[in-house]
């Protein structure tokens, strides 16, 4: 069992903010680790996520979740969206704070 594991990135992604900063949208806690919005609703168990979105005009990660989760989630109406949106804002901690340990090296293209 190694120590680290590879993640992708868009090259234009921002750099992870330090742990507690504010979220910048750089993506590696959904790249590294599915968050209990996905573990539960997504059942998705290790791995990034399925619903990490890049943003190509803002040139930041988005979660899929929050913006459409209809989508990802086909027995939720669409009507539910804005408040299903709301509901994993505050499961997921949106505005909290960088909360990913995780140490990143980035390697030469």
């Amino acid at each position: 069992m190694s120590d680290y594991s590879v993640i992708l990135i868009h090259k234009h992604a921002p750099a992870k903010p330090m742990l507690g900063a504010p979220c910048n949208g750089c993506g590696v806690c959904c790249a590294s680790a599915p968050c209990p919005v996905s573990a539960f609703l997504l059942k998705h168990r290790e791995g990034g996520c399925c619903a990490l979105v890049w943003d190509q005009t803002t040139r930041q990660y988005r979660c899929g979740m929050l913006l459409t989760p209809s989508h990802y989630c086909g027995w939720l109406p669409k009507s539910l969206n804005t408040v299903t949106s709301k509901l994993i804002r505050r499961w997921i901690a949106v505005g909290v704070g960088c909360d990913s340990e995780a140490q990143i090296s980035a390697q030469a293209d």
